[in-house]
């Protein structure tokens, strides 16, 4: 019998063991697979409002980046993809939860420059929706700078390479993607776009708005963004690209100043921490929305929530409900405040559970009016992205992008190719609130008085109104807002990254796609996908299309106001982790598709 060399039996036990691992790898790997349906991913994903946005995002992932990576370059991405709802002239805040389970907000949204236009809001629109132009309007743009900051602590990429998908579709063109181009067919646009400076970008050489067949570039925007990623957010906070700007917009009449630019900071905070039942929410808070989110959510929860809720009987009740909560949420909506120029705590009883107790007690089996719901009627608006990733290290980010309404306040920098925002806007919803409280309106016994003394009264309402809209805005402050990207985690280690866009109807979309989700059992896809009931700020119920009209016409029945609103905007932005699957979903209503691998 051969005699095997101590060191040659040592290689066979070596090389046994080896394929004992590997044995043991397959098996783990084919278990894991047969988990998993053939349309999940197994180690990272993003949510994008474009598949080419979502690519982009997924790309920088395989390349060794990081969720923080594929996000920014999504961003970047969806800045020329869909710039008419966000870009480096804008905004976001985004939820960030690291591989402990740490959970942190960076809020960069736009701030009120040192010196703004008096009497601001006399200037705020009535139309619906608002479609507000005007450099009065511009916050102080707080992107990149907060790209900065997320990139430094949580990058694993060079700076410079998140920008490069974006450069190149920018400067060699693409086609006009499906979603905008069908957005420039409503007129309100289209003439929005014709008659502004952004038709240098959006329009034909006959200055009428580029359409299905047309090649969108932007080639100053790739140049100025090829000038940041070499040199950084400096040079767009404090070099030439700042001076440019700042020239475009004096030159429309605007008060930013280099000063505004390079004093800009970024806000990083704890999230807010609400639990639902097993579930734990993590919310940005205000003057972000997160915690009327969590106010209607909390609303809900204490209602026996079941895919059996779906029923016609029981699926009136529950909108209800819902609609009930959210006209409550609608009278809450002046907490949401920036919380560095109030002293007091001004929206912490938006979770506190006596005070959502309370508020549940007072909803019944009918509704009532305004003034039950302390709702004074304001304005909606429409606008923003969302962009969710979660990575191969477990690291989360929930981002949501802004630079206000359609293509912002339709201001266009000829000399940097920046669209701005009109961020201002968003405290329209203040001068709202003082004109509904007229003295007027709140005293009958001055329906009384002589002729001659109701006039004067209504002289020095009027100039106390009129010096309230004067200060009601402060330099620096961010104004309130409905983006709400959130983080949800299981008690069996599931992840949702979610968030949404669409202005004032962030919360519903958002709201009622957890709700779908994770009470009434739908999947991620269809319970994003499901259409939405909206409660404007009038407190008017809205439907979107192929709503359930059973019951649509039972929640009439129960005395709800059918509202008139038109512009269906909302999107939401999914990846979800759970037993070791990822699923991820963009909504199909701008057209979106989600990647992974």
């Amino acid at each position: 019998m051969a005699k095997y060399k101590p060191w040659l039996m040592c290689c066979f036990i070596f090389l046994g063991l080896v394929c004992a691992v590997a044995l043991v790898c397959l098996c783990v790997a084919s278990l894991v697979d047969r988990g998993c349906s053939s349309d999940t991913f197994k180690r990272a994903a993003v949510a994008a409002d474009s598949q080419l946005c979502s690519d982009i995002g997924r790309n920088m992932l395989k390349q060794g980046g990081s969720a923080v990576d594929g996000a920014i370059a999504a961003l970047l991405c969806t800045s020329v993809v869909n710039p008419q709802s966000m870009g480096i002239g804008g905004g976001s805040i985004i939820t960030i939860r690291n591989i402990t389970g740490n959970v942190k907000v960076y809020n960069f949204r736009e701030t009120v420059p040192q010196s703004f236009k008096k009497n601001l809001l006399k200037d705020c629109p009535t139309a619906v929706p608002p479609l507000t132009t005007g450099s009065q309007w511009i916050g102080i743009p707080g992107e990149l700078r907060g790209y900065e900051v997320i990139h430094k602590r949580y990058g694993k990429l060079p700076w410079a390479k998140l920008f490069e998908p974006t450069i190149t579709l920018a400067r060699e063109g693409f086609p006009l993607p499906p979603y905008l181009e069908t957005l420039l067919k409503y007129g309100i646009v289209k003439r929005r776009v014709e008659n502004s400076s952004l038709c240098k970008v959006f329009c034909n050489k006959n200055k009428t708005v580029l359409g299905k067949s047309d090649v969108l570039k932007m080639p100053k925007l790739a140049e100025t963004m090829e000038t940041i990623a070499e040199r950084g957010a400096d040079a767009f906070y404090t070099g030439q690209i700042g001076h440019d700007l700042i020239e475009d917009i004096k030159a429309a009449g605007g008060t930013i100043t280099m000063e505004d630019l390079r004093s800009f900071k970024v806000r990083v905070e704890d999230a807010w921490t609400v639990p639902l039942g097993n579930i734990t929410m993590h919310i940005p808070p205000p003057p972000a929305g997160g915690a009327l989110l969590a106010f209607i959510l909390k609303l809900m929860k204490g209602l026996p929530l079941t895919p059996k809720s779906l029923n016609v009987d029981q699926k009136i009740q529950m909108y209800h409900h819902y609609i009930e909560a959210a006209k409550f949420a609608n009278g809450q909506r002046s907490s949401i405040r920036d919380p560095l120029f109030y002293t007091k705590k001004i929206a912490d009883h938006l979770i506190d559970p006596s005070f959502i107790n309370r508020t549940r007690e007072m909803i019944s089996n009918r509704t009532h009016d305004n003034t039950y719901y302390n709702v004074k009627p304001s304005s909606d608006n429409i606008g923003t992205t969302h962009v969710s990733v979660l990575d191969e290290d477990g690291l989360a980010v929930s981002a949501t992008s802004t630079i206000n309404q359609l293509f912002g306040g339709a201001i266009y920098s000829s000399r940097t190719g920046i669209i701005l925002n009109n961020e201002l806007t968003d405290f329209c919803g203040r001068a709202d609130t003082v004109r509904a409280g007229k003295v007027t309106d709140m005293n009958p016994a001055f329906l009384q008085q002589p002729i001659e003394l109701k006039t004067l009264l209504n002289s020095v309402i009027k100039a106390l109104l009129a010096l309230i809209l004067s200060v009601i805005v402060v330099a620096g402050e961010q104004p309130p807002s409905s983006m709400t990207p959130v983080i949800l985690e299981t008690k069996s280690g599931g992840i949702l990254v979610i968030g949404g866009s669409g202005g004032s109807m962030i919360t519903s979309a958002v709201a009622l796609s957890i709700i779908n989700h994770l009470w009434l059992g739908m999947n991620l896809k269809d319970a994003i996908a499901a259409p939405i009931v909206f409660v404007d700020s009038k407190n008017n119920v809205n439907f979107e299309s192929h709503f359930d009209k059973k019951v649509k016409d039972g929640l009439e029945a129960l005395g709800h106001k059918i509202g008139g609103w038109t512009f269906f905007l909302n999107v939401v932005n999914a990846v979800e982790k759970e037993n070791g699957c990822i699923v991820a979903a963009s909504d199909k209503r701008k057209m979106g598709m989600s990647a992974g691998y």
